[in-house]
């Protein structure tokens, strides 16, 4: 099978949805297909494990100007992926295309009988934007929004992370129930996974370290682990706890607020993006992961913190982390996400050596509980089925 797979970025690029893109694609070459992956974030053609990778990055001028028109700039990458993936399949048809829902990528190939598309769905765009927006901001949203939904509804195939998700995705779409879909956990890297046999639990505790890998934003629950941090913070202040400090992966310090309390500041590294062998070591480093997201369509970073062994703090209100870290045991779930409430659940484990270890034992006994042969075995299926349904609608 010939198939063409749409990525904003791809490794070594630091994102979930580039991570994500290399295990589909790694894991369907693996599984015998021939993999094309298309990418906005550079030029030029490389062969990188076993797959194909196109780079689409848009000159000045050109498509690229259409970015300066308000919504109509989130037409410049469909149409530089549509122009692209076309003119591929007329050298050499493929079977299916695979893109993410996310801002829409493939919303000018939707409905092709000849070249069906599969969606699989992150997190939609509409629930990372904060309150406040402008006029502009929430006009270019409503625009982003009605992309992801044409493209969904014009996806001869979807793909969830979770049946939770795959129902939110449902309902956020508006979709009628009739395409063929299916649930398909990602895998990890396995430069994460061997990294993370290798990481011995830190032996010292002076101070304990903390981790938060993500972005800076409300869904992420970040307004609440800084006032988690706040909170903490005093305590140890006044002798109650131990010192601590928290590493934040992928929060730049311009992301900090100008009001955060100066007890807090001086126990938070805000350390930006950094690369893979540096965030392995920020995972190696860490006595526990905090992760207070109000929803993740998967959880990425659940599982990377798992396969360490590290205790992860988490939220009850994102199912995933009811799923995969509440169930096994892999960690403290806060009842909501809010400041006192994710201090609550993290305090212990800043007090207790032996909880932290007894949640490492669990979080390990948790870990691969998704790899590449399920992942390319059942995202093959699901393209049979896809493309079955665009022959025979």
């Amino acid at each position: 099978m010939r198939t063409a797979l749409l990525a904003w970025d791809y490794p070594p690029a630091p994102s979930g949805l580039s991570t994500a893109a290399r295990e589909i694609a790694e894991s369907l070459a693996a599984a015998g297909a021939e993999v094309t992956v298309f990418t906005l974030d550079r030029t030029g053609r490389e062969r990188v494990g076993g797959v194909t990778v196109e780079g689409l990055a848009l000159p000045p001028g050109g498509l690229a100007r259409l970015r300066l028109w308000g919504s109509a700039g989130h037409l410049a990458a469909p149409l530089a992926f549509r122009r692209a993936v076309l003119a591929a399949h007329a050298r050499a048809p493929f079977d299916v295309i695979e893109a993410t829902n996310w801002y829409a990528p493939a919303v000018l190939l939707a409905r092709r009988r000849d070249l069906p598309l599969v969606t699989r769905s992150s997190t939609p765009a509409a629930f990372t934007r904060g309150p406040g927006a402008s006029l502009r901001d929430r006009l270019d949203g409503r625009t982003a929004d009605a992309l992801e939904r044409a493209q969904a509804r014009g996806s001869a195939g979807l793909i969830a992370n979770t049946a939770e998700h795959g129902e939110v995705i449902a309902r956020a779409y508006r979709l009628s129930g009739r395409q063929p879909s299916a649930v398909i956990g990602l895998s990890l890297p396995p430069e994460i996974c061997s990294s993370a046999r290798a990481a011995a639990y830190p032996e010292t505790d002076a101070p304990l370290r903390l981790l938060f890998v993500g972005r800076a934003e409300a869904r992420k629950g970040f307004d609440a682990l800084l006032d988690a941090v706040a909170i903490l913070a005093a305590e140890q202040a006044a002798g109650a706890l131990p010192p601590f400090r928290l590493d934040l992966v992928g929060v730049p310090p311009d992301d900090l607020p100008p009001d955060l309390a100066d007890a807090a500041r001086q126990r938070i590294a805000a350390r930006g993006r950094i690369d893979a062998a540096a965030l392995a070591q920020a995972y190696a480093d860490a006595h526990a992961v905090l992760a207070p997201s109000r929803y993740e369509s998967f959880g990425l970073v659940y599982q990377e913190a798992m396969a360490y062994g590290r205790p992860v703090v988490a939220c009850a209100e994102d199912a995933s982390a009811r799923a995969f870290v509440g169930a096994s045991g892999a960690g403290p779930l806060a009842q909501t996400a809010t400041g006192p409430a994710l201090a609550d659940a993290l305090r212990p484990l800043l007090l207790d050596p032996g909880l932290r270890r007894a949640y490492r034992m669990q979080a390990l006994a948790a870990a691969g509980r998704f790899d590449r042969t399920s992942l390319g075995r059942e995202t093959l299926a699901l393209y049979e089925a896809a493309i079955a349904a665009a022959r025979h609608p």
